[in-house]
């Protein structure tokens, strides 16, 4: 037996080459490709555009600090809350444009250049944190963070999660009250920041989307507070929550909300001018 092969006789003549090239076959080019292995697609996750709402309290409380190097706490948060409701109620409030304006323009020049641009981050942090969180009192757990309440008139104001239970536990059939009369009104004469009211507010939103209706088409806020800068961060909320409402400033006992009222110290929600309140105001007056 042989256990390797011969080696074979070398040969002097080159070795023939022919000049054409084979063309692939299209079905092999096909299943070449088919073969190729495919890329994994990986669910790459969404990065939040919104901070989470703690991270947001934490930037507006940094940034509100850098406001009190040169000024005092509370006249720096007096002078925020202010020049954002008139920022918010100038747009659609023609009847006090000026006076608000004039206000605005008055503060603002208290601050340099860098402390002007910040009152706009606070604005909108507080935007941020409502549109993630509608359900809280934001402006008003600042206030209190911030130990901005006046002790000496026990102004303390009330958790939300009490006022979320309040209005569960007192709240009516709002759809039924709504499809009897179109719309609920909900008050209150001492209003703070608003955390009662935003509480009562959810709960009827809650109800209405039940029965396929828009809370900001059958709810109507009206609110009082004899201070002006917590019935100011009432109105800046309630604004930014999309409620019609309006809020007076004034004694509840000395100064009552009434049909004489000149309005002045009155401030309207953007959601009040709209058109579907516009032609209830219209209806209601013949």
């Amino acid at each position: 037996m042989v256990f390797w092969n011969p080696k074979k006789k070398r040969t002097t003549a080159k070795p023939k080459t022919t000049a054409s090239i084979s063309k692939p076959k299209v079905g092999s080019v096909k299943q070449e490709l088919n073969i190729l292995p495919q890329p994994k697609k990986t669910d790459n996750p969404k990065p939040n555009k919104v901070p989470k709402n703690e991270d947001v309290k934490k930037q507006f409380l940094k940034t509100f600090n850098q406001l009190t190097y040169r000024h005092r706490s509370w006249d720096v948060w007096r002078d925020f809350i202010i020049m954002f409701a008139c920022s918010l109620s100038n747009p659609v409030d023609k009847f006090h444009y000026e006076e608000r304006e004039k206000r605005y323009l008055k503060i603002i020049k208290k601050y340099n250049k860098r402390e002007q641009e910040q009152f706009p981050e606070l604005a909108a942090y507080v935007v941020m944190a409502l549109e993630e969180n509608p359900e809280q009192d934001f402006l008003g757990s600042i206030f209190m963070e911030l130990n901005l309440g006046d002790k000496s008139n026990s102004q303390f104001f009330t958790p939300y999660h009490v006022c979320e239970l309040m209005a569960k536990v007192t709240e009516e059939d709002v759809a039924a009250v709504v499809k009897e009369k179109g719309y609920i009104t909900i008050n209150d004469s001492c209003c703070g920041a608003g955390a009662t009211l935003i509480a009562a507010i959810n709960e009827a939103r809650k109800q209405l989307e039940k029965v396929n209706l828009n809370f900001q088409n059958h709810v109507l806020v009206v609110a009082q507070d004899i201070d002006e800068i917590v019935a100011l961060m009432c109105y800046i909320q309630l604004s930014l929550l999309g409620v019609a409402a309006y809020i007076k400033v004034g004694d509840v006992f000395t100064q009552p909300m009434s049909t004489d009222d000149n309005g002045e110290n009155y401030w309207f929600t953007m959601m009040y001018f709209s058109d579907v309140w516009t032609m209830r105001r219209v209806f209601h007056s013949l």
